[in-house]
C-alpha cells in the first residue's frame, strides 16, 4: 500500500494527493471526482501525512497502513455512519489492542471514510517505495512534515549607488528680470 504523498488537512473533508511543494505550502489536489487544486499554506494549515499517523494503542501506537490493510481483509466493513458499538466492535477486530478510552467514535468515523476513499484506488493496491539504504528516513515521494517550513529566500545584495555627475548651475537668463 503506497500511502506517501496523501495527506488529511485539517477542516477540509476528504483527502489529498500533494503533487508540488512551492515556496509557501503544497499544491494539493483532492482524492475525489471534483479533483479540485489547493494550494495549502504551511503557516495556516495543518497537514497529516496518512503514512505517519498512528492510532492510540494500549502498548505501543498502531500504523494507520496496518489498520487499512486488516480493513481489506476484513469481512465486512461497517458503514462510516453506523453508530458506535458497531464501530467499535469492528475496530476491535481489524486495530487489535487499540485504546478505548483514547479512540473515539469520531475517529473510527474518519478512518472508515478514508478507507472508503482510498480502497478503490490503484495506489491502495501498490506496493510502498522502497527506502534507499542511504538514507532509510527518506521517502521518494513529496514528503509533508509539520517542521517542513518554507526556507528564507536570500536578499540580493544591492550595488552601490551610482555615482551622479555633479551639478552644474548654469548662469541665469539676462534677457529676464525679476
Amino acid at each position: 500500500m503506497n500511502l506517501s504523498g496523501i495527506v488529511s488537512i485539517s477542516g477540509k473533508p476528504g483527502l489529498w494527493k500533494a503533487l508540488v511543494q512551492n515556496k509557501t505550502g503544497f499544491v494539493l489536489e483532492s482524492l475525489d471526482a471534483q479533483k479540485t487544486k489547493l494550494i495549502a499554506n504551511l503557516s495556516t494549515a495543518k497537514l497529516a501525512a496518512l503514512d505517519e499517523i498512528t492510532i492510540f494503542g494500549d502498548d505501543e501506537d498502531i500504523k494507520l497502513k496496518d489498520v487499512f490493510e486488516r480493513m481489506k481483509t476484513a469481512a465486512n466493513a461497517p458503514d462510516a455512519k453506523a453508530d458506535g458499538t458497531k464501530l467499535r466492535s469492528f475496530f476491535r477486530e481489524v486495530a487489535p489492542g487499540h485504546d478505548e478510552e483514547k479512540v473515539y467514535a469520531s475517529d473510527m468515523k474518519k478512518i472508515l471514510n478514508w478507507y472508503n476513499i482510498l480502497k478503490d484506488m490503484p495506489l491502495f493496491s501498490e506496493a510502498a517505495p522502497a527506502t534507499s539504504e542511504a538514507g532509510e528516513g527518506e521517502k521518494a515521494a513529496v514528503s509533508i512534515k509539520a517542521a517542513d517550513k518554507p526556507k528564507p529566500v536570500a536578499k540580493k545584495p544591492t550595488s552601490a549607488p551610482k555615482a551622479q555627475a555633479p551639478k552644474v548651475s548654469a548662469p541665469k537668463n539676462p534677457s529676464k528680470k525679476g
